[in-house]
């Protein structure tokens, strides 16, 4: 088992594991490691060594060569997305329509999620109509555990 530490081109840095470097490589070839925060599928490996147990050796300082983000700031917002999810109701792409609806008291107020295009949302939003774009990650998008 190879375990490699990963980034996607938005900086989300985690964790695969393949069964050896040919198909890690095979796999990302064709499309299928993509970052599980955001989807994209632009992933580099990062540098990693294997850890060498080598007895009584004096520990080296160790020197960092790329910058990580924070893993509690993406821990953080996983959290939120999964709280967001928990409480809220799918209404799909009549998300404009049911916005509007609770906005003007046609409909009960409640948390709703949806998707919408960048008209629709630009319109929500020079209504008055409070609305956030939140991309949510594939790996959540199924029943949460």
């Amino acid at each position: 088992m190879k375990v490699l530490n990963l980034q996607c081109s938005h900086r989300h840095a985690f964790e695969g594991w393949f069964a050896s470097e040919d198909e890690f490589q095979s796999q990302l070839g064709r499309g299928l490691v993509e970052c599980p925060l955001c989807g994209d599928n632009g992933i580099t490996k990062m540098l990693s060594a294997p850890r060498l147990n080598l007895g009584a050796v004096e520990p080296q300082p160790r020197q960092q060569v790329v910058s990580m983000p924070d893993v509690s700031l993406q821990a953080a917002w996983l959290k939120m997305m999964r709280h967001v999810l928990a409480n809220t109701e799918d209404v799909g792409e009549r998300f404009a329509e049911e916005a509007r609806s609770i906005h003007y008291g046609e409909a009960e107020e409640r948390g709703i999620r949806g998707q919408a295009s960048r008209e629709e949302t630009e319109a929500l939003l020079e209504e008055g109509i409070g609305v956030l774009p939140l991309p949510i990650p594939k790996a959540l998008k199924g029943p949460l555990q």
